[in-house]
């Protein structure tokens, strides 16, 4: 059986590509499960009045799902147990750099300049030497030894991609210490990150495809290695096309404009939506 989810995160309105994602991800489970969870590690910024919305969005649109919703603000401790392994493991290591130190330490001669990948900015490494003794420390951005992580390996990470260009997909795991660097995996007053929550939820959840964007196909790897390290299935990975605008940018939150529910507002149907996105009217 196919299981598929849509994972928004309540920090703002759902817009048409959020719909093409979340349609794409219930027409593929057909004759499976389609789950909605709720992504809202990152407490600040993530609102209630958000995620009722994302609720009375998805069921306009003709949407259901099983109860009850998956929220990651619930899933700490799983989070932490993962965390406690990588570190027990010698694979994490604390870092306090923030984006300045980062963008000073990739500038210098010998870094050849800032190199970007799935997680920002590519960590030139500049804590990985430090202690990593004792036990885990609380509430301290900790990052993923990629070059420890890889050793760990045998062969190649392999998925199977199912969007616009299907087949199986290899990447060398050596590959990612140049391309990804140093991923952060907890980030302070979150407990965990988007990297690593999503690949212990999807596992929790027995997800078989991930449907997302194609802005995230670059992430696959990294997340491919996760499973591997926590001996995790890994599923399927269909990346979509991405909605973008007359400019060809594609939708982000800030884009109000295109929000489902001002299209509600003005009398779109559910119909309309799924014509705007490029698919067929539907059920």
């Amino acid at each position: 059986m196919r299981v598929t989810r849509f994972a928004p995160s309540p920090t703002g309105p759902l817009h048409l590509g959020h719909a093409f994602s979340a349609l794409t991800a219930a027409a593929r489970a057909e004759d499976g499960a389609f789950l909605l969870r709720i992504e809202d590690i990152d407490r600040q910024r993530s609102k209630p009045e958000w995620e009722a919305r994302i609720y009375d969005d998805l069921r306009w649109l003709g949407l259901d799902w099983p109860a009850p919703v998956l929220r990651q603000s619930e899933r700490l401790p799983a989070y932490r147990a993962a965390l406690e392994r990588l570190w027990a493991e010698g694979l994490l290591y604390p870092c306090d750099c923030n984006r300045r130190d980062i963008l000073e330490a990739a500038s210098a001669p010998q870094e050849g300049g800032p190199r970007f990948g799935p997680d920002g900015m590519i960590y030139p490494g500049t804590c990985r030497t430090g202690d990593r003794a004792g036990p885990m420390p609380e509430d301290t951005p900790l990052r993923l030894d990629l070059a420890r992580a890889v050793e760990r390996i045998d062969g190649p990470l392999g998925w199977i991609e199912t969007g616009e260009e299907p087949g199986p997909r290899e990447v060398a795991p050596e590959a990612l210490i140049d391309t990804i660097g140093d991923p952060v995996l907890a980030r302070r007053e979150m407990g965990t990150s988007y990297h690593l929550a999503v690949v212990i939820d999807d596992a929790h959840q027995n997800v078989t495809e991930v449907v997302r964007g194609r802005d995230l196909a670059e992430a696959t790897p990294l997340h491919v290695l996760l499973q591997r390290l926590m001996g995790l299935p890994v599923p399927d990975y269909h990346h979509h096309r991405l909605i973008r605008d007359e400019t060809g940018r594609r939708l982000a939150k800030r884009d109000d404009a295109r929000a489902i529910g001002l299209y509600r507002d003005e009398g779109a149907s559910p119909a309309e939506i799924r014509r705007m996105v490029g698919l067929g009217a539907g059920r």
